[in-house]
């Protein structure tokens, strides 16, 4: 059962003057209106109608949609001093915000501080040189180390955002981009995969033919490079793909460079290449095979399948001589953890009877 929620409250592209190429924060978020505290107290009050009877353990009030650091400090205070209010009556237990690595000082840290703010996100995008550059993004990459180093010096726990495909970019850079955030050692990390907004620099780019956005394949296999690097080193990456939404979903305003579902196609590219690893050796091994079982814990079930069932499709056109089984691991008792695939040959290692 899930035990952490969070509260989100947009401040859509507050507190941040630089035009980032890729960026349309109104359309991103979906929000346009400044937010009140009337607003927060609003939002916190229908979120807590349904999780106050979750018996959940963590409950974050996230400030997301803009660069939080980045507004006067003054409006900062203003809305931090209602989270604060909150976390003081135990109604959550963490305050979490986004922001971009040149908003991050010593005395930007010590008013965070002061308020108890747990959580900082870093906008990082990408650590290579060339693809700041070329994305506008208005700092270095020494800017954000120095950042990162600030923010685990003060004891905040640090999330790292990627973007996976921006201009310049490369399968090289990203994967750059991945072990450079390993050696930070962040405890949260998004992937987003470049989304080419309607409204935007990098919009006008791509019709004009000086960008192109990468193919759907491409991302996945790009991003799911990126995320088992991270998951490796022992990085909760939080989110991959940018959130639907109705503008989002419209093809007219992303230029049909979104896909609701992303984290499950990364996901499911994952279990494809680890299952497929273990078919091959079955086969090398044992090549009258009839019936392998492919098994995931629960949670991870839908992933052997594919989104859409693509794995399953392409396990069956490609292994036509075998009969692949869908099972979880309950059972077989193998105490498989997340994201952890096991191909099993049924006839050396379990009554065929058994599983359905």
């Amino acid at each position: 059962m899930k035990k952490h929620a969070i509260i989100p409250i947009f401040i859509p592209h507050k507190g941040c003057p630089n035009d980032c190429i890729f960026c349309n924060q109104r359309k991103i978020t979906a929000h346009n209106d400044d937010v009140t505290i009337n607003d927060i107290h609003k939002t916190v009050n229908e979120y807590m109608s349904t999780l106050s009877d979750m018996n959940m353990e963590t409950i974050e009030l996230s400030f997301f949609g803009g660069s939080f650091t980045g507004l006067p400090m003054e409006e900062q205070n203003k809305f931090l001093k209602v989270a604060k209010e909150y976390k003081d009556k135990g109604v959550i237990q963490k305050i979490h915000l986004s922001t971009r690595p040149d908003y991050i000082s010593e005395v930007v840290l010590d008013n965070l501080k002061s308020y108890e703010v747990d959580v900082i996100e870093l906008g990082v995008q990408s650590f290579s040189e060339k693809v700041l550059k070329a994305s506008n993004r208005g700092h270095d990459a020494a800017c954000i180390y120095k950042s990162c180093d600030l923010i685990k010096q003060y004891g905040f726990i640090l999330g790292i955002q990627l973007m996976i495909g921006l201009p310049e970019d490369s399968l090289k850079y990203d994967l750059f981009s991945a072990m450079e955030t390993v050696k930070i050692k962040p405890e949260i990390a998004r992937l987003y995969p470049t989304v080419v907004i309607k409204d935007t620099e990098l919009y006008e780019q791509m019709k004009q033919g000086f960008y192109v956005p990468m193919t759907e394949e491409d991302a996945v296999l790009r991003t799911s490079a990126m995320y088992r690097i991270l998951t490796k080193a022992g990085i909760n990456v939080i989110r991959v793909g940018l959130k639907s939404s109705d503008i989002m979903s419209d093809k007219d305003n992303t230029a049909g460079t979104f896909h609701p579902a992303f984290r499950q196609l990364v996901e499911g590219q994952i279990a494809r290449e680890d299952l497929e690893e273990q078919i091959k050796k079955i086969y090398k091994d044992n090549n009258v095979v009839n019936t392998i079982a492919l098994v995931s814990n629960d949670k991870c079930r839908n992933n052997i399948f594919g989104h859409k069932s693509l794995n399953k499709q392409y396990f069956k056109n490609k292994y036509k001589r075998i009969d692949f089984k869908y099972i979880i691991d309950s059972k077989l008792d193998l105490n498989l953890s997340d994201n952890e695939y096991l191909a099993v040959d049924l006839s050396n290692t379990i009554e065929k009877g058994d599983i359905k």
